[in-house]
């Protein structure tokens, strides 16, 4: 199984195999009238038996998030996202369908693969957390009602960019970074979107992946990526903006569209606006 490159993005083996084997499973059991992939260039429709045509949702997936971390066996993970299409049942899906804001989710979630395998997930009435019991291969409820601290004390970000980042962005590091109070915070950055959020999620923290001069547009993908953990983020009573607005506003515009991700700890990413604001107001 070779290599291929996917939006600037060169696949793992187990990209691939992750991506065939949920886009399989999800065409087999003809729940969904079609599917959209970060590993896919184009969205597939789904032609099944008659009963499959008045299928109401389209799914959206990150197959493995956190991929180059695969060959090191750090926690990667599964991003989610399901829409109600808006064409009509019975004819087949059009990228109009998966080119919905991120407020239009019916539910959203993730799974990650780590000591243990948890999948979180919400369909707009909170934020449930499961774990699976490998001896009995069900997931039970472990985590109920998750909700992010209002502030945390964890910044996950890759500062080794740190050059590369919006004045805004290196005024908040240097927030973050200062002898106050209750600073400085602690650096946690893992590489996967997935893990990194589940722990903030859990202990407090903001989670950023801005613009640079290396991602004028930000690198996470709108629709497989950072929807999903906004909506997640939502529910769980934290926020997630671009910097200046609510990811869920955005209005998607192409299938693997790229955008800057603030999300976390309520007061924490109210804070890097502030900083974002204010060099945008210097400048």
């Amino acid at each position: 199984m070779g290599n291929s490159l996917i939006q600037e993005k060169v696949q793992q083996k187990l990209d691939v195999y992750a991506n065939d084997v949920f886009k399989s499973a999800l065409i087999n059991r003809e729940i969904v009238c079609g599917i959209a992939s970060e590993e896919e260039d184009d969205f597939v429709i789904i032609n099944g038996k008659e009963n499959s045509k008045s299928n109401k949702y389209v799914l959206l997936i990150d197959p493995l998030d956190g991929s180059s971390n695969i060959d090191v066996n750090v926690s990667v993970g599964t991003i989610f996202s399901i829409y109600r299409r808006i064409t009509p049942e019975g004819t087949p899906v059009q990228k109009e369908d998966f080119l919905q804001k991120g407020n239009e989710q019916v539910a959203a979630g993730y799974i990650v693969y780590g000591t243990s395998t948890m999948l979180v997930y919400t369909t707009g009435h909170g934020v449930n957390g499961f774990t699976l019991n490998p001896a009995l291969g069900t997931f039970y409820l472990s985590h109920p009602d998750m909700k992010f601290p209002k502030r945390g004390n964890i910044y996950s970000i890759n500062e080794g960019y740190y050059a590369h980042f919006p004045q805004g962005v290196k005024d908040y590091l240097k927030y973050c970074q200062a002898e106050e109070e209750d600073r400085p915070y602690t650096s946690r950055y893992i590489g996967s979107l997935v893990s990194d959020f589940h722990r903030n999620m859990i202990k407090g923290g903001i989670y950023i992946y801005p613009t640079s001069s290396t991602a004028p547009q930000g690198k996470l993908r709108l629709l497989y990526e950072c929807n999903p953990i906004a909506f997640i983020a939502e529910q769980a009573l934290g926020k997630a903006t671009d910097g200046f607005q609510r990811i869920m506003d955005l209005q998607p515009t192409e299938l693997h569209q790229r955008v800057p991700i603030f999300c976390g700890s309520t007061k924490m990413v109210e804070k890097a606006e502030e900083f974002m604001r204010k060099s945008l107001e210097n400048s």
